[in-house]
């Protein structure tokens, strides 16, 4: 975590970075000209410090899950795909009761509240207090309700299974308190423009949970071969309970950076007349598109695991809900570095350009956010459809499907990064309604996907098509949201010279990605058509994704798709490279 004391501001404009906006202005002066180069300096290394935040936290993600699989195996075995389940409940019911609500709702109005005389201290301790004790009650209700809970996503599981996931989920439930907690306390730091310490707190959950998962295999070292009746109550409580212990380690350690940037928290009770009725309906808007979005997934869940009971008797090599779960963290791995890092730091500003009814500003940073998201989208894209298959099975033992379901997946990573840029935007504006409109269409489409995956595709290719249905509801979404942003900024780029800029990015980014991939993906398949041997494919992967890298960006460089340059430069300025001091 970084160290660095964040300045406390004292003005709106200090807080959201309000000053110039984050692309070439179009007024000639020379002074302006280098207030903005600096204003975009500033944001590209927040981004960057962000993103090596990230990037740590996603590193130590994958070895939790190698050792992870290492002691509980894949998709055959009964405790994989057991605590699979558990340990993912308390992100589907964080996302659905807060993760969404307070993203949504609290940086906007804090930036807000810094205008009030007071610095907005009252209005900010009664938000925390009240998320706190709401997100609180919830999970307590979710704990209590744990058996009732795993069998809404599960299907056709034994009374052993359920009976195991049960009490693994008794143990993890409790991690939507502290999930909460991170929010709200992460997002009080962003508002107030220290952004490095929400991104690096994961790092520290990461070595708690492989810590405990070592212990486990010191306690269990046969337990991947254990059937559901011979998992102890010792087992259960070393494996799910560091699992939690590592969430509460994430949210607690952000006290620390919050009393350094000079913020305490009192907790407030009275919550009538302070100005929450703006926050509330952000948040009921809010809340009804996540749940929409989680109600679909329900499906998918069950769906998947059908799929895997199918497979499992079949003993066939296919993908099942274990696959997408690797697919997924490959998948949003691109995207939590780049999407996240960037629109977290431009949310601020948006917020606050948009409290100002600064729309020409809005748009430009707008702009700037979706061009650089998509050609880092579009370098990603093009490695996960080039070398999928090889990924996956670099990744994990006979893991080609892994690959297959990346490959579906990765062709909706763009929109769906620029369209996480675009709800910010509704945001920004308090215009939580929109949002939902786009959710509950993409959640319509991706349940109707489902359905198609279920009827009429044979178990082993159901999870590749839900990863299908996912990049459809994606390009879905994003043509829909894009259309629905024009009532706040009338147009989706700048004017002037700057007035086809995006448009001429995507054009051209997208010709790169298939002249680099195309090429890259004709020599694996003729030099490394198959290989089982795992060593092989690391290889590949390594070495064809060199290759691709260079490709793409002596193509960028040949095209003048300058964005990759502008996000990379802070983030290498930060890497000990040779004959650097």
């Amino acid at each position: 975590m970084s160290t660095e004391r964040p300045p406390t501001p004292t003005t709106p404009g200090a807080v959201a970075g309000a000053g110039p906006d984050p692309v070439a202005p179009s007024a000639p002066d020379d002074a302006e000209a280098v207030e903005a180069a600096g204003a975009r300096a500033q944001l590209a290394r927040s981004s960057a410090l962000m993103a090596s935040g990230t990037l740590v936290s996603r590193l130590l993600g994958f070895v939790r899950t190698f050792v992870q699989l290492i002691a509980l195996g894949g998709t055959f075995q009964v405790g994989a795909q057991v605590f699979d389940v558990a340990n993912k409940l308390p992100n589907i019911f964080y996302m659905l009761l807060a993760g969404g609500v307070l993203n949504a709702v609290l940086v906007p109005q804090i930036v807000r509240a810094l205008r009030r005389p007071d610095g907005g201290k009252e209005f900010v301790d009664r938000l925390i207090t009240l998320s706190v004790l709401l997100v609180g009650a919830a999970t307590l209700l979710l704990t209590l309700a744990a058996p009732l809970v795993v069998r809404l996503y599960t299907d056709d599981w034994s009374d052993e299974w359920l009976a195991l996931a049960t009490l693994m989920a008794f143990w993890c439930l409790p991690q939507v308190f502290f999930y909460g907690l991170y929010t709200v306390l992460g997002q009080v730091l962003n508002a107030r423009g220290s952004f490095g310490p929400y991104m690096w707190a994961p790092v520290l959950n990461n070595v708690v949970a492989i810590a405990g998962l070592g212990a486990f295999m010191l306690l269990a070292p046969g337990a991947r071969d254990l059937p559901a009746t011979e998992w102890t109550p010792t087992m259960i409580a070393v494996l799910a309970g560091t699992s939690t212990l590592g969430i509460v380690a994430q949210a607690l350690v952000l006290f620390w950076p919050l009393h350094r940037s000079g913020y305490r928290w009192r907790p407030r009770l009275g919550f009538r007349g302070v100005g929450f009725r703006t926050a509330g309906r952000v948040a009921l808007w809010t809340f009804a598109g996540v749940a929409a979005g989680q109600l679909v997934f329900v499906l998918t869940s069950r769906t998947m695991t059908s799929a895997g009971d199918e497979i499992a008797a079949a003993d066939v090599n296919a993908a099942t809900n274990a696959s997408y779960t690797v697919a997924y963290l490959l998948f949003m791995l691109p995207h939590s570095l780049v999407a996240v890092s960037l629109v977290t730091a431009l949310f601020t500003r948006l917020s606050d350009a948009a409290a100002q009814g600064r729309v020409d500003a809005v748009r430009r940073d707008f702009s700037y956010g979706a061009r650089t998201v998509a050609v880092a989208g579009a370098l990603a894209t093009t490695a996960f459809v080039a070398l999928g298959p090889w990924i996956g099975a670099a990744m994990v033992r006979e893991g080609r499907p892994v690959g297959h379901v990346l490959v579906a997946m990765a062709l909706g990573l763009v929109p769906f990064s620029v369209n996480y840029l675009v709800a910010r935007v509704f945001y920004a504006y308090e215009d939580a309604r929109t949002a939902f409109v786009v959710s509950l269409v993409t959640a319509l489409v991706m349940a109707a996907g489902n359905v198609v995956c279920l009827l009429l595709l044979p178990a082993e290719l159901t999870v590749v098509g839900i990863g299908v249905a996912m990049t459809v509801s994606n390009v879905v979404a994003l043509t829909l949201s894009l259309t629905l942003l024009r009532r706040h900024l009338r147009r989706l780029d700048g004017g002037g010279v700057g007035a086809r800029l995006l448009l001429r990015t995507v054009v051209r980014v997208t010709i790169i990605g298939l002249v680099s991939g195309g090429l890259v993906r004709a020599g694996v398949e003729l030099l490394a058509p198959s290989t089982v041997s795992q060593a092989v494919n690391i290889a590949v992967v390594v070495v064809a994704g060199t290759v691709l890298l260079a490709l793409f960006v002596a193509l960028c460089r040949l095209m003048r798709v300058h964005e990759l340059r502008d996000l990379a430069a802070p983030l290498l300025r930060r890497l000990p490279l040779p004959g650097r001091r």
